[in-house]
Protein backbone atom coordinates (compact mmCIF):
# COMPACT_ATOMS: atom_id res chain seq x y z
CA UNK A 1 0.00 0.00 0.00
CA UNK A 2 1.19 3.36 -1.04
CA UNK A 3 1.97 5.88 1.83
CA UNK A 4 1.13 9.26 0.77
CA UNK A 5 2.15 10.96 4.42
CA UNK A 6 4.57 13.88 4.23
CA UNK A 7 6.09 12.24 7.25
CA UNK A 8 7.65 9.03 6.09
CA UNK A 9 8.06 5.89 8.25
CA UNK A 10 11.70 4.14 8.50
CA UNK A 11 12.63 7.04 11.27
CA UNK A 12 14.09 5.70 14.32
CA UNK A 13 11.14 7.13 16.95
CA UNK A 14 10.56 4.45 19.67
CA UNK A 15 8.30 2.32 19.59
CA UNK A 16 4.79 4.06 20.61
CA UNK A 17 6.69 7.33 20.80
CA UNK A 18 3.43 9.71 20.61
CA UNK A 19 5.77 12.50 19.03
CA UNK A 20 6.41 10.75 15.88
CA UNK A 21 2.83 9.98 15.56
CA UNK A 22 2.01 13.92 16.37
CA UNK A 23 4.58 14.95 13.91
CA UNK A 24 2.81 12.96 11.34
CA UNK A 25 -0.35 14.56 11.99
CA UNK A 26 0.58 18.25 12.45
CA UNK A 27 2.58 17.91 8.54
CA UNK A 28 -0.03 15.79 6.86
CA UNK A 29 -2.54 18.72 8.17
CA UNK A 30 -0.65 21.53 7.51
CA UNK A 31 0.00 20.27 3.73
CA UNK A 32 3.00 19.89 0.83
CA UNK A 33 2.99 23.97 0.97
CA UNK A 34 4.91 23.79 4.29
CA UNK A 35 8.16 24.63 5.42
CA UNK A 36 9.33 23.48 8.68
CA UNK A 37 12.37 24.82 11.11
CA UNK A 38 12.85 22.13 13.82
CA UNK A 39 15.07 22.63 16.41
CA UNK A 40 17.45 19.86 18.08
CA UNK A 41 15.75 17.24 19.93
CA UNK A 42 14.23 14.09 19.43
CA UNK A 43 12.23 14.39 16.58
CA UNK A 44 15.36 15.83 15.35
CA UNK A 45 17.34 13.07 15.94
CA UNK A 46 15.12 10.27 14.44
CA UNK A 47 14.12 12.37 11.51
CA UNK A 48 16.96 12.99 10.16
CA UNK A 49 19.62 10.65 10.41
CA UNK A 50 22.26 11.78 8.03
CA UNK A 51 22.02 10.73 4.51
CA UNK A 52 18.22 10.33 5.13
CA UNK A 53 14.72 12.17 6.33
CA UNK A 54 11.37 11.20 7.30
CA UNK A 55 10.26 15.01 5.92
CA UNK A 56 8.11 15.45 2.90
CA UNK A 57 8.64 18.70 2.77
CA UNK A 58 11.59 21.59 3.18
CA UNK A 59 13.09 21.03 6.56
CA UNK A 60 15.81 23.15 8.51
CA UNK A 61 17.39 21.70 11.56
CA UNK A 62 18.78 24.81 13.90
CA UNK A 63 19.81 24.97 17.42
CA UNK A 64 17.85 23.90 20.64
CA UNK A 65 17.28 27.42 21.52
CA UNK A 66 16.09 29.13 17.86
CA UNK A 67 13.78 27.41 15.72
CA UNK A 68 11.50 30.63 16.59
CA UNK A 69 14.30 32.67 14.91
CA UNK A 70 15.00 30.75 12.34
CA UNK A 71 11.72 30.13 11.16
CA UNK A 72 11.27 34.02 11.17
CA UNK A 73 14.36 34.65 8.94
CA UNK A 74 12.26 32.03 6.41
CA UNK A 75 9.22 33.93 6.95
CA UNK A 76 10.91 36.84 6.22
CA UNK A 77 12.51 36.30 3.00
CA UNK A 78 9.08 34.53 1.57
CA UNK A 79 7.54 37.95 2.35
CA UNK A 80 10.41 39.43 0.08
CA UNK A 81 10.26 36.51 -2.69
CA UNK A 82 6.39 37.25 -2.58
CA UNK A 83 5.52 33.56 -1.94
CA UNK A 84 4.45 34.01 1.95
CA UNK A 85 0.80 33.91 1.06
CA UNK A 86 1.05 30.39 -0.32
CA UNK A 87 3.26 28.67 1.88
CA UNK A 88 3.29 27.94 5.54
CA UNK A 89 6.12 28.15 7.62
CA UNK A 90 5.87 25.85 11.35
CA UNK A 91 8.48 26.22 14.19
CA UNK A 92 8.38 23.20 16.15
CA UNK A 93 10.00 22.30 19.29
CA UNK A 94 9.94 20.22 22.48
CA UNK A 95 8.55 21.37 25.49
CA UNK A 96 12.39 21.92 26.42
CA UNK A 97 12.89 24.02 23.49
CA UNK A 98 9.76 25.87 23.59
CA UNK A 99 9.05 26.89 27.23
CA UNK A 100 12.73 26.69 28.55
CA UNK A 101 15.56 26.97 26.26
CA UNK A 102 13.38 28.78 23.07
CA UNK A 103 11.09 30.70 25.26
CA UNK A 104 13.05 33.99 24.39
CA UNK A 105 13.19 33.56 20.49
CA UNK A 106 9.85 32.08 20.59
CA UNK A 107 8.56 35.71 22.75
CA UNK A 108 10.05 38.01 20.25
CA UNK A 109 8.62 35.85 17.13
CA UNK A 110 5.18 36.40 18.87
CA UNK A 111 5.51 40.05 19.36
CA UNK A 112 6.71 40.89 16.01
CA UNK A 113 3.33 39.52 14.71
CA UNK A 114 4.62 36.67 12.23
CA UNK A 115 2.71 34.67 10.60
CA UNK A 116 4.09 31.36 11.62
CA UNK A 117 2.71 28.20 13.61
CA UNK A 118 4.61 27.68 16.75
CA UNK A 119 4.20 23.80 17.31
CA UNK A 120 5.46 22.40 21.26
CA UNK A 121 5.48 18.22 20.94
CA UNK A 122 4.75 18.64 25.08
CA UNK A 123 6.69 15.14 26.20
CA UNK A 124 6.92 16.71 29.64
CA UNK A 125 10.89 16.67 29.84
CA UNK A 126 13.89 16.52 27.99
CA UNK A 127 13.71 13.23 27.03
CA UNK A 128 16.33 13.17 23.74
CA UNK A 129 19.54 14.39 26.59
CA UNK A 130 18.45 11.93 29.51
CA UNK A 131 15.07 12.81 30.50
CA UNK A 132 15.99 16.00 33.00
CA UNK A 133 13.21 18.23 34.19
CA UNK A 134 11.81 21.09 32.23
CA UNK A 135 9.20 23.77 32.49
CA UNK A 136 6.01 21.51 31.48
CA UNK A 137 6.87 18.69 33.73
CA UNK A 138 4.01 17.60 35.84
CA UNK A 139 3.80 18.30 39.53
CA UNK A 140 5.94 15.31 41.11
CA UNK A 141 7.27 13.25 38.22
CA UNK A 142 10.63 11.46 38.80
CA UNK A 143 12.92 12.85 36.58
CA UNK A 144 16.79 12.13 36.42
CA UNK A 145 17.03 15.83 38.22
CA UNK A 146 14.06 15.54 39.94
CA UNK A 147 14.25 11.91 41.93
CA UNK A 148 12.23 11.38 44.54
CA UNK A 149 13.31 10.36 47.88
CA UNK A 150 13.34 11.08 51.82
CA UNK A 151 13.83 14.80 51.20
CA UNK A 152 11.89 15.24 47.82
CA UNK A 153 8.26 14.19 46.10
CA UNK A 154 10.09 14.57 42.71
CA UNK A 155 9.17 17.34 41.01
CA UNK A 156 7.99 20.20 42.90
CA UNK A 157 7.20 22.61 40.57
CA UNK A 158 3.70 22.95 38.37
CA UNK A 159 3.79 22.79 34.52
CA UNK A 160 4.64 26.09 33.00
CA UNK A 161 1.25 28.13 31.72
CA UNK A 162 2.36 28.02 27.67
CA UNK A 163 -0.89 29.05 26.74
CA UNK A 164 -1.07 31.38 29.42
CA UNK A 165 1.96 33.01 28.35
CA UNK A 166 1.03 32.44 24.72
CA UNK A 167 -2.48 34.60 24.90
CA UNK A 168 -0.11 37.34 26.88
CA UNK A 169 1.67 37.99 23.77
CA UNK A 170 -1.87 39.35 22.18
CA UNK A 171 -1.57 36.31 19.36
CA UNK A 172 -4.59 35.48 17.57
CA UNK A 173 -4.96 31.57 18.14
CA UNK A 174 -3.71 29.35 21.02
CA UNK A 175 -4.48 25.78 21.51
CA UNK A 176 -3.55 22.74 23.11
CA UNK A 177 -4.10 19.15 21.36
CA UNK A 178 -3.22 15.80 22.16
CA UNK A 179 -2.12 12.44 20.06
CA UNK A 180 -4.83 10.76 22.35
CA UNK A 181 -7.70 12.70 19.88
CA UNK A 182 -6.33 13.11 16.43
CA UNK A 183 -9.09 14.57 14.57
CA UNK A 184 -9.31 17.31 17.03
CA UNK A 185 -5.54 17.78 16.57
CA UNK A 186 -5.62 17.83 12.50
CA UNK A 187 -8.52 20.21 12.85
CA UNK A 188 -6.68 23.09 15.07
CA UNK A 189 -3.55 22.54 12.85
CA UNK A 190 -5.79 23.50 10.20
CA UNK A 191 -7.75 26.35 11.63
CA UNK A 192 -4.52 27.78 13.23
CA UNK A 193 -2.92 28.03 9.46
CA UNK A 194 -5.72 29.62 8.23
CA UNK A 195 -5.41 32.55 10.50
CA UNK A 196 -2.63 35.18 9.74
CA UNK A 197 -0.08 36.28 12.26
CA UNK A 198 1.59 34.00 14.93
CA UNK A 199 -0.17 30.54 16.40
CA UNK A 200 0.29 28.40 18.84
CA UNK A 201 -0.51 24.96 19.55
CA UNK A 202 1.09 22.80 22.38
CA UNK A 203 0.46 18.90 21.84
CA UNK A 204 0.55 16.51 24.72
CA UNK A 205 2.95 13.34 23.12
CA UNK A 206 3.73 10.50 25.65
CA UNK A 207 6.98 9.57 25.57
CA UNK A 208 7.12 5.52 26.36
CA UNK A 209 11.40 5.73 27.40
CA UNK A 210 10.70 8.47 29.70
CA UNK A 211 7.55 7.86 31.02
CA UNK A 212 8.30 4.30 31.52
CA UNK A 213 4.78 2.60 29.85
CA UNK A 214 4.39 -0.06 28.05
CA UNK A 215 4.48 0.98 24.38
CA UNK A 216 0.89 0.04 23.32
CA UNK A 217 -0.59 2.06 25.45
CA UNK A 218 0.21 5.62 24.19
CA UNK A 219 -3.12 6.28 22.57
CA UNK A 220 -5.16 5.23 25.87
CA UNK A 221 -2.57 7.39 27.70
CA UNK A 222 -2.96 10.17 25.94
CA UNK A 223 -6.85 10.09 26.45
CA UNK A 224 -6.73 9.35 30.38
CA UNK A 225 -4.57 12.51 30.84
CA UNK A 226 -7.31 14.55 28.87
CA UNK A 227 -10.31 12.48 30.75
CA UNK A 228 -8.86 13.14 33.98
CA UNK A 229 -8.84 16.88 33.34
CA UNK A 230 -4.84 16.88 33.77
CA UNK A 231 -4.42 17.99 30.41
CA UNK A 232 -7.57 20.03 28.81
CA UNK A 233 -7.87 20.55 25.74
CA UNK A 234 -8.27 24.15 24.90
CA UNK A 235 -8.90 27.11 22.38
CA UNK A 236 -8.38 30.79 22.26
CA UNK A 237 -8.38 33.23 19.73
CA UNK A 238 -7.57 36.65 20.44
CA UNK A 239 -7.25 35.95 24.14
CA UNK A 240 -10.84 34.96 24.10
CA UNK A 241 -11.88 31.02 25.26
CA UNK A 242 -13.78 29.80 22.09
CA UNK A 243 -13.92 26.03 22.35
CA UNK A 244 -13.29 23.26 25.30
CA UNK A 245 -13.59 19.62 24.66
CA UNK A 246 -15.88 18.66 27.45
CA UNK A 247 -15.48 15.75 29.81
CA UNK A 248 -18.71 13.38 30.41
CA UNK A 249 -17.54 11.75 33.21
CA UNK A 250 -13.66 12.77 35.03
CA UNK A 251 -11.94 9.78 35.68
CA UNK A 252 -9.48 9.58 38.71
CA UNK A 253 -5.88 10.64 38.44
CA UNK A 254 -5.31 7.52 39.58
CA UNK A 255 -6.44 5.87 36.68
CA UNK A 256 -3.78 7.55 34.94
CA UNK A 257 -0.86 8.09 37.03
CA UNK A 258 -0.80 4.32 37.35
CA UNK A 259 0.87 3.15 34.01
CA UNK A 260 3.76 5.43 34.16
CA UNK A 261 7.16 4.21 35.81
CA UNK A 262 7.91 8.16 36.69
CA UNK A 263 4.73 8.49 39.05
CA UNK A 264 4.77 4.81 40.79
CA UNK A 265 6.78 6.58 44.04
CA UNK A 266 3.52 8.47 43.98
CA UNK A 267 0.85 5.75 44.15
CA UNK A 268 1.25 5.02 47.71
CA UNK A 269 0.80 8.54 48.69
CA UNK A 270 -2.74 9.59 49.18
CA UNK A 271 -1.67 13.42 50.08
CA UNK A 272 0.06 13.68 47.03
CA UNK A 273 -2.48 11.87 45.29
CA UNK A 274 -4.90 14.19 46.41
CA UNK A 275 -2.95 17.06 45.56
CA UNK A 276 -2.81 16.21 41.83
CA UNK A 277 -6.36 15.65 41.56
CA UNK A 278 -7.05 18.63 43.15
CA UNK A 279 -4.83 19.74 39.77
CA UNK A 280 -7.41 18.32 37.35
CA UNK A 281 -10.24 19.55 39.71
CA UNK A 282 -8.87 22.86 39.52
CA UNK A 283 -8.65 22.84 35.04
CA UNK A 284 -12.21 21.26 35.76
CA UNK A 285 -13.56 23.95 37.35
CA UNK A 286 -11.41 26.71 35.29
CA UNK A 287 -12.28 25.53 32.16
CA UNK A 288 -15.68 23.86 33.05
CA UNK A 289 -14.83 21.06 31.36
CA UNK A 290 -17.77 18.50 33.28
CA UNK A 291 -20.67 17.53 30.66
CA UNK A 292 -23.23 14.97 30.83
CA UNK A 293 -23.38 14.28 27.39
CA UNK A 294 -21.55 11.33 26.34
CA UNK A 295 -21.33 11.04 22.68
CA UNK A 296 -17.99 12.27 21.51
CA UNK A 297 -18.98 14.13 18.13
CA UNK A 298 -20.74 16.83 20.51
CA UNK A 299 -17.54 16.57 23.24
CA UNK A 300 -15.92 19.79 21.76
CA UNK A 301 -18.04 22.79 22.79
CA UNK A 302 -18.19 25.76 20.89
CA UNK A 303 -18.39 28.78 23.23
CA UNK A 304 -20.51 31.96 22.33
CA UNK A 305 -18.92 34.88 21.45
CA UNK A 306 -17.95 37.05 24.66
CA UNK A 307 -19.62 40.37 24.29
Amino acid sequence: MENNSLFKPGHTACAGCGQAIAARLVIDAAGSNTIVVNNTGCLEVFSSQYPESAWNVPWIHSLFENAAAVASGVEAALVYLGKKETTNVIAQAGDGGTADIGLQALSGMWERGADILSICYDNEAYENTGIQRSGLTPYGTNTTTTPPGTKSIGNPRPKKPMPEIANAHGIPYVATASVGFPQDLQRKVKKAISIKGPKYIQIHVPCPLGWRHETELTYQIARLAVETGLYPLIEYENGKLVAVRKIAQPKPVEEYLRPQGRFKHLLNNPEELKQIQEIAENNIQKYNLKTEVTNEKSQTQILPNPK
